[in-house]
């Protein structure tokens, strides 16, 4: 279609799914920072009042139960969880966390005859696109710009009446191809009792005017603040939070495959995450150095077995160069192997809990090593290869 509308959403860190994930992820940072060659795979569930861990680990063993629920506490009271129905001091905490199964263990390691092997089978995509300076489609980029922007002022106490718990979705009309415009924006934000209405409307409008591109508003009544009337109850008290239910928030908002694995919660030998990063990391290049406006790439893996099975690549009829010549290219120059995934791309670090909200993706890469697959420093040599 030339002319058609898209929508994606986003949900912040005070999300249910977001808390769990954000619990998860501090988890795998606590034993990467002890010991960088830690398994971990650990999954959280919140509802009121109570934080439940489940999951196989092998690492340090001074990171025992007493650990774990002291760094799921911080992570909540970071969120800003301090409600009667869910606080990061008084909720109760269990864990079921224990050893990573002998088996797993034995397909993964690497040994004298045998190269690390992948921490399980399956498939994951990367994505890049030319809508944002991010190479991120539009709608998802905004969406999580809005609630990130809505975050950073409630933290910083710039607003009062507030909560953590929020959602935002926008729809933007496409013409060939282009984002041109939001044709409805929603927001949905927890608030207190006493902040509400059109006061709370105008307040995100603020927001939501300072994110969008000039003259890409939606018009007034398809700009929807809470459209239920309010958002008082919210958070882990509302509603059960599970650690990998937002795998479409976490990645390209709908607009390109997913291959149906999580990413919080797990250590850099799961190809679930570590190969979706480096999926995403080749997509960008290929778009960064020019060879196409937009690329999908899919890579295959099993477990214990280091080599991809298959390296997929789709330009979507905006490509420079053969698709097949550039899938040769890519495994020319990239290990896509799990340890030279991790190696390559800087895993082994405790760089994972800032991830858990507002995407994997699109974001900028720090200093500390996180974020390291949204470099585009291998272009000019992709470029080059290609010409």
């Amino acid at each position: 279609m030339r002319s058609y509308l898209f929508t994606s959403e986003s949900v912040s860190e005070g999300h249910p799914d977001k808390v769990a994930d954000r619990i998860s992820d501090s988890i795998v940072d606590a034993y990467l920072a002890k010991d960088p060659l830690s398994r971990v795979a650990v999954e959280t569930m919140v509802t009121t009042n109570r934080i439940i861990l489940a999951g196989e680990v092998r690492g340090h063993p001074s990171i025992d139960n007493k650990v774990l629920e002291e760094v799921a506490r911080a992570a909540v009271k970071d969120i800003g969880y301090e409600q009667e129905g869910f606080h990061w001091k008084n909720a109760k905490f269990q864990s079921y966390v224990h050893a990573q199964s002998a088996d797993i263990a034995m397909g993964v390691d690497s040994s004298s005859n045998k190269d690390e092997g992948a921490g399980d089978q399956g498939i994951m995509f990367g994505y890049a696109c030319r809508e944002t300076d991010t190479l991120m489609p539009a709608p998802l980029k905004y969406s999580h710009d809005i609630l990130e922007s809505l975050a950073i002022a409630r933290k910083s106490g710039a607003i009062k009446g507030l909560q953590p718990d929020s959602k935002s979705q926008i729809t933007l009309l496409y013409e060939n191809g282009q984002p041109v415009r939001a044709t409805s924006i929603v927001v949905s934000t927890q608030h207190d009792e006493d902040f509400t209405g059109s006061e709370l409307r105008e307040y995100v409008r603020t927001h939501v005017e300072k994110v969008m591109p000039s003259g890409w508003m939606c018009p007034d009544e398809e700009f929807y603040v809470n459209p239920t009337g309010q958002f008082i109850i919210g958070g882990p008290d509302g509603d059960t939070g599970l650690t990998g239910r937002k795998i479409i928030v976490d990645t390209y908002g709908g607009a390109a495959p997913h291959g149906g694995g999580a990413f919080s919660g797990k250590d850099p030998t799961k190809v679930d995450r570590s190969a979706a990063y480096m999926a995403r990391y080749l997509a960008k290049n290929v778009v960064a150095a020019g060879l196409g406006d937009k690329c999908t790439i899919q890579l295959a893996y099993a477990i214990g077995v280091s080599k991809p099975l298959s390296v997929y690549v789709d330009l979507h009829g905006t490509g420079k160069i053969d698709e097949e010549k550039l899938s040769i290219v890519l495994q020319e120059r990239v290990d896509m192997s799990p340890r030279g995934i991790r190696e390559h791309l800087g895993l082994s670090k405790a760089i994972y809990a800032q991830s858990a909200a507002y995407g994997h993706f699109g974001r900028i890469p720090g200093a500390d090593g996180s974020f390291s697959w949204e470099k585009t420093d291998i272009a000019d040599d992709l470029k080059e290869a290609c010409a």
